[in-house]
């Protein structure tokens, strides 16, 4: 479009917004009119180079329209990704919550602390600098979490930041994460939620750059979509990931299966679409995918495919690709409608005060209050796993040995993927337990520690073309010394496990036993004769097999963040009655588990698992004890339009307060390939010391949803059914009733 054009594009629009426009230069600045009005006349006003120059993650200024440079790229996994701000336990320990408010207020109060850190910024089209580059750990509005990938296989390093190895656990939290970061105003969204990675992704991380996943479709549809589903069609997210390896022969961020006929096609998304940083750099590199012959075809392939941002600087060539016609101008405008129209709607063209969050300040960054909730969501995620009449511990206890790798490690608490909290709220789990006993006599010894890890080539071990991270633990004492040591303790707390230097972005597990310098441990103190409480710190399942009868209680604290060490102290002197519940399965040993590559749901999962778990997906103690009783259906049979409601009755039997959840599985009778069974619904409910309560779960036909080949797509089967109910996934811990979909 020439200068006449535009200027006669400008004066029109004019006209058509009325007397109010006369203030602002342009159209696209007055936020009296839509924001698709406000698009296009932004879109008619760019040169082809500018268009181009906001379509990677470090958008390009527009100098002369006022324009500032953008960064897409922020994080936010389980809290704002830079230092000095509330740091909330990893995604994997907030699942074991099984608590969907508590997951909305965490992701509320981070994207409070994202708008007040905008704010102090100044971040206005009208102040910042023209030109300007950001980058990662400047204020962004635009954050790329959750991730919804499931968890399938243990030894995946990005595992810990997922709610686990269930599609509908994945889901339901999944859409409290972004309806917690994009707000509930209606006009405008407080920050942007992203929905990763875009699919079919869960390691190996090595692998990632160059491997071809190719999933049976039901895997497809059963296991690996439902919660991107969710998040598009129920939470409104904003922005998708594609991942990073190919699907079917095609580089994930050039699926025109999974980003058109899919997402756009058939669950009708509407937001934008973002690749994971360098993606589209694997296209064509040699040793990766090698789809592409350059740089040019590759990004020409992925926007003609659905891709409308890259994080990354390749798409710079699309100028190229313009001058020589491979891509027009018009395929860029729609996906610059996409780009333009989020910044719109995070209110980046409009004046500060006219947002809903002007009035949040820096105070609000690492608050006290925040604080707290931290530490609430850190109780909730403690699952207590094993307890031969130990727990909760007495506070009159005189001497207290503490032993082991993560008791004085507090980095360890803030996992992967994380921030990093104010030295007001930096404490280790050691610091937590000497505050709840300060007169006690603690009795604290490293034991062990992990030998090396920098990242570097010695780090890693290999089989193949697959690497996976090896460090080393090694006794720092002798145990057989340090048994002397404490053998007069009241009680002996061994805090390990491992942390997020062996597991995470880049890096899995080579097999999920424990460390055999810390089964060692174990075994030592045990020999004792004084109780053990073995404290595991993981984003992962650990496979406790080989120690098995060497601790009193076993408690899970996963990476539990800045609130951690509070929480823990709370749990084991019994301030606080643990309920957490496993968002994934503990096997006995690294036997059970299939080949690390195999994308197969075979013997995966508590939902095709075969074997006997060490502690099943959905367990978790308590310092009482529940009956739940005979649960009754509205009906015994539905259409599959309508709605179901279960009713079960639930009693404190015990002698404190304390938190049970209902969890409701679905077994399909007439389905041979269907899932063994299935979460479909839970509730938590909170009873005083012989109470009684009643818990209410609905269930519509979306409960009742498997693949169907003939849609290419889930669809309500009807048959016979058993809807089972109870405190966990184990059959013994579930009652069953039968019931018929027509």
């Amino acid at each position: 479009m020439n200068d006449m054009k535009k200027t006669f594009v400008f004066l029109f629009a004019c006209l058509l917004a009325g007397p109010a426009s006369a203030q602002y230069q342009y159209p696209f600045q007055n936020p009296s009119l839509s924001y698709k009005e406000r698009v296009e006349n932004l879109i008619s006003l760019l040169t082809p180079e500018e268009k181009v120059g906001l379509m990677m993650n470090k958008s390009a200024s527009v100098d002369r329209l006022g324009i500032p440079s953008y960064n897409w790229w922020s994080e936010a996994c389980h809290g704002v990704r830079q230092d000095g701000y509330t740091v909330f336990p990893q995604p994997i320990g907030m699942a074991a919550s099984f608590n969907d408010q508590l997951v909305y207020e965490v992701f509320s109060t981070v994207s409070d602390e994202a708008r007040a850190n905008w704010n102090r910024s100044n971040h206005d089209i009208f102040h910042v600098p023209m030109g300007e580059i950001y980058y990662p750990g400047n204020p962004e509005l635009t954050f790329w979490c959750p991730n919804v990938n499931i968890f399938r296989d243990p030894r995946w390093g990005r595992g810990q930041e997922t709610c686990g190895e269930d599609p509908y656990l994945n889901a339901v939290l999944g859409v409290q994460t972004v309806l917690g970061m994009q707000g509930n105003d209606k006009h405008y969204l407080k920050t942007h939620a992203c929905a990763k990675h875009y699919a079919v992704h869960s390691g190996p991380e090595p692998l990632r750059h160059s491997m071809n996943v190719e999933p049976t479709n039901r895997d497809l549809w059963e296991t690996y979509l439902p919660a991107f589903k969710a998040l598009v069609k129920k939470g409104n997210v904003r922005e998708v990931m594609c991942a990073y390896q190919r699907f079917e022969g095609k580089p994930c961020c050039t699926s025109d299966r999974l980003l058109i006929d899919i997402l756009r096609n058939k669950w009708g998304y509407d937001g934008l679409v973002v690749t994971d940083c360098d993606a589209i750099n694997n296209f064509y590199n040699k040793g990766q995918h090698e789809t592409h012959k350059d740089p040019l075809s590759a990004s020409v392939d992925a926007v003609l495919n659905g891709t409308d941002l890259e994080c990354g600087k390749v798409f710079m060539c699309l100028t190229d690709g313009l001058k020589k016609g491979l891509v027009k101008e018009s395929d860029l405008d729609q996906h610059l409608r996409k780009t333009l129209y989020g910044r719109m709607e995070l209110g980046m063209f409009d004046p500060a005060e006219m947002l809903p969050w002007a009035g949040l300040g820096p105070e609000v960054i690492s608050s006290a209050s925040n604080d707290q909730l931290a530490i609430q969501a850190a109780r909730e995620s403690m699952v207590l796993l094993e307890n031969k009449n130990v727990l909760p511990l007495s506070k009159q206890l005189k001497t207290i040995a503490v032993v082991g790798p993560n008791a004085d490690d507090a980095a360890m608490l803030n996992g992967n993927y994380g921030g990093t909290p104010t030295k007001e709220h930096t404490h280790s789990l050691l610091d937590g337990i000497k505050a709840a006993v300060p007169h006690a006599n603690i009795i604290y010894n490293k034991a062990c520690e992990l030998k090396r890890f920098n990242g570097g080539p010695a780090d890693f071990a290999e089989a193949g073309s697959y690497r996976w991270r090896a460090p080393e633990y090694v006794a720092t004492t002798d145990f057989e010394k340090l048994a002397q040591e404490v053998k007069d303790a009241d009680v002996i707390i061994v805090i390990g496990g491992i942390s997020a230097r062996i597991e995470g972005e880049g890096g899995d597990k080579k097999d999920i036993e424990l460390p055999m310098v810390q089964q060692q441990l174990l075994r030592a103190m045990h020999a004792t004769g004084r109780p053990v409480v073995f404290v595991n710190c993981s984003g992962s399942a650990i496979a406790f097999g080989s120690v098995e009868g060497q601790y009193d209680a076993l408690l899970q604290a996963w990476y539990a963040g800045q609130g951690g060490a509070k929480a823990l102290a709370e749990v084991l002197f019994g301030d606080y009655n643990p309920g957490g519940k496993l968002p994934v399965t503990f096997y006995r040993s690294n036997d059970d588990l299939p080949d690390f590559l195999d994308y197969s749901m075979k013997n995966r999962t508590y939902r095709y698992f075969t074997g006997k778990p060490q502690y099943p997906f959905g367990y978790g103690l308590s310092y009482t004890t529940f009956a739940v009783g005979k649960g009754k259906m509205s009906s015994t049979s539905m259409r599959k339009d309508e709605k179901v409601t279960l009713t079960v009755p639930v009693k404190n039997t015990g002698k404190r307060e304390g938190t049970e959840t209902i969890q409701v599985y679905i077994k399909a009778l007439d389905d041979a390939g269907a899932p063994i069974k299935a979460l479909k619904g839970f509730q938590k409910v909170l009873l005083k010391a012989g109470e009684k309560g009643t818990v209410k779960i609905t269930l519509d036909g979306e409960a009742f949803e498997y693949y169907d080949e003939h849609i290419d797509e889930l669809a309500t089967k009807a048959g016979r059914y058993q809807i089972l109910y109870g405190t966990s996934s184990l059959d013994k811990d579930l009652q069953a009733i039968d019931f018929i979909v027509e």
